[in-house]
């Protein structure tokens, strides 16, 4: 997918309009590898991952649709994603703005110019097969893992520090609620002075009710 991208985004009166580009990745159809994967899949398909502040994820399988943003100063990130909700890690497959929202519409957007950690995945609620390999994924903007910066997620009180810009993979989480804190820090561990930073997510695990009857 090193050719998908967006090419432009739009929104006005409520309602985004994306422009996407590129041969291999099309919206609604299933990534190609994602039986292997073995983790949560989308039967529609390839989406855009649509983040606006630190809310959860709006999943969209078309370019155009209708969305209600309060008026007031956002971060707003959009990114494609594979079917499986993985995101598509290019600059180019992306857009991260910060803009004054009025009436439903974007005005004054500018591109964000401070290191900023996104929470995407895990997300909801996981039932039965799907318990038991739960993605996580994250969105970066103005910030290379490694030397500068790491995250710091923290599962249920366990705290791991990841150098890497990547998907991991949680397993052997307890059915129930679990909290996982993603936080992006610098060389020397301490959380920078970001925007949105730390962000907090709340699942939940749930047993296949058809295994017990």
């Amino acid at each position: 997918y090193e050719d998908a991208e967006i090419l432009d985004m739009q929104f006005n009166d409520g309602k985004f309009i994306f422009d996407i580009g590129g041969e291999s990745y099309k919206l609604g159809e299933q990534t190609p590898d994602a039986p292997q994967k073995m983790c949560a899949n989308s039967a529609k398909g390839q989406h855009i991952h649509l983040i606006v502040d630190d809310q959860p994820y709006a999943a969209k399988y078309t370019d155009e649709f209708d969305y209600d943003i309060e008026d007031g100063n956002h971060y707003i990130l959009a990114f494609l994603s594979r079917s499986y909700h993985e995101s598509i890690k290019t600059d180019k497959a992306s857009v991260a703005i910060k803009a004054t929202i009025e009436g439903n519409s974007i005005t004054d957007p500018e591109n964000i110019s401070e290191p900023m950690l996104f929470y995407s995945r895990p997300k909801g609620t996981y039932v039965g097969e799907d318990t038991k390999k739960v993605m996580l994924d994250f969105y970066l903007v103005n910030a290379d893992l490694g030397n500068d910066y790491k995250v710091i997620a923290d599962i249920n009180g366990e705290e791991h520090m990841l150098d890497k810009w990547q998907p991991y993979y949680i397993e052997g989480l307890p059915m129930g609620k679990n909290t996982i804190t993603l936080s992006l820090v610098d060389a020397t561990g301490n959380l920078v002075n970001a925007p949105l930073n730390p962000v907090s997510r709340t699942i939940e695990l749930v047993a296949d009710p058809a295994e017990n009857q």
